[in-house]
């Protein structure tokens, strides 16, 4: 399998994952009326075939480790375990998610959720695995926590007519990020020790996780929805264009793209699973930036909510910097 060897490519495989995670999402504009829990079944078919693209191409290239295919046949039912739980918790905190992307907006509901499981993840991570000056990475992680209550008082101010909806938007983001911030231990867990699987086996592992936990947790969440009072029936599926089809199994690719990227640099000695998740989860700042940018989210807020965002943007900035910086200053 393909491993890289210099900081300088892994930092390149951790800016991809924070590209690919912080856009996945906006498939999910692109397909109006394609209720999230239907637009759920079709990303899940993207996880798996992401994993399986990777695993056939970089996971089985390479002069490092095992091919893909003998990776996943070595892989210890302990190891398997904890690759699924993995994928179990994440599946969870991305069903939440997506309810709140759906409620909140791009620009609220990945800051708000995603930055939390940054801090979350990336603590837990660095105590499994202490890799990166401490003092750098935990001073751009309270620097993420900054931004996040910058975007969340954005928030507040843009929806000062609907309290009840984004005070529902914003709790569900913080649910959701505390639920993502902890799948990220039990994959490193599963990657750990000198002959344990690849990150291209644990991410096809990681997928099987998701769709066991997607079939009841989705299901509930269509007789039972979070956004409106109507169940949601599989009938909408079937009648749904193709181009939503589609568009929902490339979010499904493009998500697991990133986290491919982002368990491979968490393998390279220098970087470290804290370092490798921290700077993926970066992505809140580029689905802002998609939110405000491009779909306009905030267009219609008044100014002093506008000027928050850009505050946001600077203090996501600079904790991102010092975090990257981390394994560089790191003795």
């Amino acid at each position: 399998m393909f491993q890289p060897e210099t900081y300088a490519i892994a930092l390149s495989f951790m800016f991809v994952s924070m590209m690919c995670w912080g856009s996945w999402a906006n498939t999910m504009k692109l397909c109006p009326g394609f209720k999230f829990q239907l637009f759920y079944w079709d990303y899940v078919i993207g996880l798996f075939l992401g994993a399986l693209l990777w695993g056939f191409t970089l996971g089985s290239g390479g002069s490092a480790g095992r091919p893909f295919v003998a990776d996943l046949l070595h892989a210890s039912r302990s190891q398997i375990v904890f690759a699924m739980l993995g994928g179990i918790v994440f599946n969870a905190a991305n069903l939440l998610l997506v309810a709140a992307i759906e409620i909140a907006g791009l620009a609220v509901a990945f800051p708000v959720g995603i930055g939390l499981a940054l801090v979350v993840g990336a603590v837990s991570s660095y105590v499994l695995s202490p890799n990166g000056n401490p003092f750098m990475l935990f001073g751009g992680i309270a620097l993420v926590v900054a931004a996040i209550v910058l975007d969340a008082v954005a928030y507040r101010l843009r929806e000062k007519q609907q309290t009840a909806l984004s005070t529902r938007g914003v709790v569900i983001s913080l649910i959701a990020g505390l639920l993502m911030g902890s799948f990220y231990p039990f994959v490193s867990r599963a990657m750990s020790g000198a002959d344990a699987p690849g990150p291209y086996a644990i991410a096809l592992l990681f997928a099987l996780g998701v769709a066991v936990c997607a079939i009841p947790f989705n299901f509930i969440l269509m007789r039972r929805p979070l956004v409106g009072d109507e169940p949601v029936s599989m009938n909408g599926y079937w009648r749904a264009r193709l181009s939503w089809h589609i568009w929902a199994i490339l979010g499904g690719v493009i998500w697991c793209t990133g986290a491919v990227f982002n368990f491979v640099a968490s393998r390279a000695h220098v970087v470290g699973p804290a370092v490798s998740y921290s700077i993926g989860q970066g992505a809140t700042m580029i689905s802002a930036a998609w939110g405000v940018f491009v779909w306009h989210e905030f267009s219609a807020a008044p100014r002093k909510s506008r000027l928050f965002l850009v505050w946001m943007f600077l203090f996501f900035l600079c904790g991102l910097t010092l975090i990257a910086l981390a394994p560089v200053f790191w003795n």
